[in-house]
């Protein structure tokens, strides 16, 4: 039996990475280097060295940045505290913050203006979700914001106002994981607000969906992605808990041809901050070491574009 490589269809960009990509490389054709980026503008290796090549420089924080430099906040957004450190610090600043986590960040805003507590569904420490927790701003109102990142969290978390009560999730979450969570703090807040649509993004949920098909035919899964992109790793933690053994890989260097020359049926996907330049490559290579065919598997039917900053059209 040859060894077949089955790619998953959607995979790889979407529409806010490819909007965040494309304000830092706009900023570099109108201004020319160096271009200042808080943080990495999207989690992956490929993207941001390729960037520091031309002259973007990736800081922690805005203090870094020459005064009147031009500054960028990466696609996960960022508090409205750091907002104001660039009028601080007198800096250009484009926002290159998804308009999904935006809309987060409209919810929990207007969530404490209505005076009401927050559970906000993520991981501690994510960028996203430093940026939303600063996005809450409880003036006079009484409202309070709480992390939940588990389910197991979700059965413990105490708050203040259990009948006034909303949540909002950090976009890049298992769909899966999340609606366990929400499950979770709904049996123990009844008369919690619910989401009018779903935080997680349709490019998360849409690439998740396909590895749920991909694993269905693969016996072995190959998710393109860096280890601190959220969408990435879940992708091959979705892949494990549907039985199949999976790998997670910034690019070719690190697999291991002769492990994976067993497995007959092998899948390829990437997350929504991969190149598709690395997919290929990777595809290409299995190929030809492993005398393999490929095939498609599912349609890509995305077709969302979000506008780049005025400024900089």
């Amino acid at each position: 039996m040859s060894t077949k490589i089955l790619l998953a269809n959607p995979r790889g960009f979407c529409a806010g990475v490819d909007r965040a990509i494309d304000i830092v490389n706009q900023a570099l054709k109108k201004f020319g280097p160096p271009i200042y980026v808080r943080h990495e503008v999207v989690h992956n290796k490929t993207v941001v060295e390729e960037l520091q090549s031309k002259g973007v420089i990736f800081v922690d924080e805005l203090n870094e940045v020459p005064e009147a430099s031009q500054v960028i906040f990466s696609a996960h957004g960022v508090s409205a505290k750091v907002e104001q450190e660039a009028l601080d610090f007198n800096l250009l600043s484009y926002d290159a913050t998804c308009p999904l986590v935006t809309k987060v960040h409209s919810e929990v805003q207007r969530h404490a203006r209505a005076g009401r507590d927050i559970i906000l569904i993520g991981h501690e420490g994510h960028p996203e979700v430093e940026g939303t927790l600063g996005r809450h701003h409880p003036t006079d109102s009484g409202s309070n914001i709480y992390l939940v990142q588990d389910k197991a969290e979700a059965g413990q978390v105490e708050v203040s106002q259990p009948e006034n009560l909303a949540y909002a999730t950090q976009t890049t979450l298992s769909l899966d994981d999340t609606i366990s969570i929400v499950t979770t703090l709904q049996n123990r807040f009844p008369k919690m607000l619910s989401l009018k649509s779903g935080d997680i993004c349709y490019a998360t949920q849409n690439r998740q969906d396909a590895v749920k098909q991909l694993a269905l035919e693969s016996d072995f899964i190959i998710v393109i992605g860096s280890r601190n992109s959220s969408n990435s790793s879940r992708l091959k933690e979705l892949a494990e808990k549907c039985g199949v053994v999976s790998i997670l890989i910034d690019g070719i260097k690190e697999i291991d041809f002769k492990a994976i020359s067993k497995y007959k049926k092998i899948g390829v996907t990437a997350g929504a901050s991969a190149p598709e330049t690395v997919v290929q490559e990777v595809v290409t290579t299995l190929c030809h070491k492993l005398d393999a065919k490929v095939q498609e598997i599912g349609k890509n039917k995305e077709d969302i574009y979000f506008k780049l900053p005025p400024e900089l059209r």
